[in-house]
């Protein structure tokens, strides 16, 4: 199942998206967020959808929304493919190494972008992200995991590095958390209709291409990231994990970063496109 949510910003109705029409979730649920993942939503949507007793939305909103309303938490996960992790100049991790961003970063997938004042180094970076549907904490295994995955999504895990590497204190944080930094969607993908482990990913600056990459090239899978995240904090129904980037980001030196008036486009298999032009504060 593709599920979305379309609409004004704060005013999103959440939709099943079809082969050839789009369904109204409204009757069922006010939003796609952590309630109604944790009450088996996506399986009373399912048996809804197959009865035919979804009403058909006549009039779609223009605006795409993040496909997840406001998540209790988004952790990101750094340096989760080889490439990159040598662009960057650092050691392939021993362990994955864990971030957190505020939920007002998450956006739409077509929502204009923020330059914060003063950026110099701003950067992009394509990841398949996952949203918690069933409460992680202390799992057993990696095999364990996917039990508790709602879904699946295409995020852009933005970056203004002077403030994540110079200004940090030591912790990433800084430069993860302007307004906007996650834009997200456009439609959250169960399980059983992705292949999270060969997912193409792929980016574009100004047309021009930047990354290019799958995430068979992971280093630490979605499997063993929730297992092991898990053994340290709870995940909750409606958080979104953030899985790591593959290399072609401006970090490498082989780009400029991001600057006002450059658009950012992404692309992963089966989970859709997104579209940011970045704009003044």
């Amino acid at each position: 199942m593709k599920l979305a949510r379309l609409g004004p910003q704060g005013a999103e109705r959440p939709v099943l998206l079809g082969d050839s029409a789009t369904y109204d979730l409204s009757g069922l649920t006010g939003d796609l967020d952590g309630q109604f993942f944790a009450a088996d939503g996506l399986v009373a949507v399912r048996k809804l959808a197959a009865a035919g007793d979804l009403p058909e939305l006549a009039v779609a909103p223009t605006r795409v929304g993040p496909p997840i309303a406001r998540p209790g938490a988004v952790i990101g996960i750094g340096l989760n493919y080889a490439a990159h992790a040598a662009e960057s100049g650092s050691p392939r991790p021993e362990s994955p190494v864990m971030f957190l961003k505020t939920p007002n970063t998450v956006g739409g997938p077509t929502d204009a972008v923020a330059v914060p004042p003063g950026s110099l180094r701003m950067d992009w970076e394509v990841e398949l992200g996952v949203v918690i549907g069933k409460r992680a904490s202390y799992l057993d295994s990696p095999e364990d995991s996917l039990a508790h995955v709602a879904g699946f999504v295409l995020a852009n895990d933005l970056s203004e590095r002077n403030h994540q590497l110079v200004d940090s204190g030591g912790q990433w944080s800084k430069g993860k958390c302007a307004p906007g930094f996650t834009p997200t969607g456009p439609w959250l993908v169960t399980p059983d209709e992705v292949d999270h482990r060969r997912l193409r990913l792929r980016s574009w600056v100004n047309g021009e291409p930047r990354q290019d990459s799958s995430t068979a090239d992971m280093i630490f899978d979605v499997g063993f990231v929730v297992w092991h995240l898990s053994q340290y904090l709870a995940l909750e129904p409606g958080d979104l994990l953030l899985t790591g980037t593959p290399e072609g980001v401006a970090l490498s030196g082989r780009f400029p970063y991001l600057k006002v008036g450059d658009v950012v486009e992404l692309e992963a298999e089966g989970l859709g496109r997104q579209r940011q032009e970045l704009v003044a504060r």
